[in-house]
C-alpha cells in the first residue's frame, strides 16, 4: 500500500502553523485540506481531549457562521493525533490568505461562554467538554498565529532531503 501525502510530511520538523496538506478535484470543484497545526508533534504535549472536542465545535461553528467564509467551508475537524486540525475549503488559496480567518476563529473562543452542540441529542460524547482549557489553547494558537504571521515557515512544510533506495525504501533524515 502507497503512503498517504500526510504521513509521508516528516513531523520531527512541522512546528505550529496553516499548511496546505493536498488539493482535489471533487464534482469539478477543487478543494484544499489545511493542515491547521497548533501544537508541535512529539516535542509540545497534545491537546487534552475534551478542549479538542470543544474547540472542534466551538470553531466549526464559527466557521459556519462567519458570512463571508460559510458557504466555502467544507469541513473542520480534530487531527486523530491531538496537535491539530483539518480544514477543508472549496477553491485553491495559499495557506497564508486563511490565516486572518483562523486567528478571527481562535479568538472568538474567548467569548465562549457555554461550547454549542453539547446536548445528548447534538454530540455523540456530550459529556467530553472542557471549555476553559479550550479556551487557553485558542489563545495560545492565535497569539502564536498574530506573532509569526509574516514567517514563511508559518505557512510551508518543512523541507527535507529523503535518501530513496533503489528498491524503493524512503528514510527521513535525522
Amino acid at each position: 500500500m502507497d503512503l498517504i501525502p500526510s504521513f509521508s510530511v516528516d513531523h520531527t520538523k512541522i512546528i505550529p502553523g496553516i499548511f496546505t496538506s493536498r488539493e482535489d478535484l471533487v464534482g469539478g470543484e477543487i478543494v484544499t485540506t489545511y493542515d491547521v497545526r497548533v501544537v508541535r508533534p512529539n516535542v509540545e504535549p497534545a491537546i487534552d481531549t475534551a478542549a479538542m472536542h470543544s474547540l472542534e465545535h466551538l470553531i466549526a461553528t464559527y466557521l459556519r457562521n462567519e458570512p463571508d467564509w460559510k458557504d466555502q467551508v467544507i469541513y473542520w475537524g480534530p487531527m486523530g493525533c491531538l496537535t491539530g486540525f483539518y480544514l477543508i475549503l472549496k477553491g485553491r488559496r495559499p495557506s497564508k490568505d486563511i490565516c486572518d480567518l483562523l486567528i478571527a476563529a481562535f479568538e472568538s473562543v474567548k467569548d465562549a461562554t457555554e461550547v454549542p452542540g453539547t446536548s445528548p441529542e447534538n454530540c455523540g460524547n456530550y459529556r467530553m467538554h472542557n471549555l476553559e482549557i479550550a479556551k487557553w489553547w485558542a489563545d495560545r494558537f492565535a497569539n502564536y498565529l498574530k506573532s509569526n504571521k509574516d514567517k514563511s515557515e508559518t505557512f510551508e512544510y518543512p523541507k527535507s532531503e529523503r535518501l530513496v533506495t533503489d528498491d524503493g525504501r524512503q528514510f527521513f533524515d535525522s
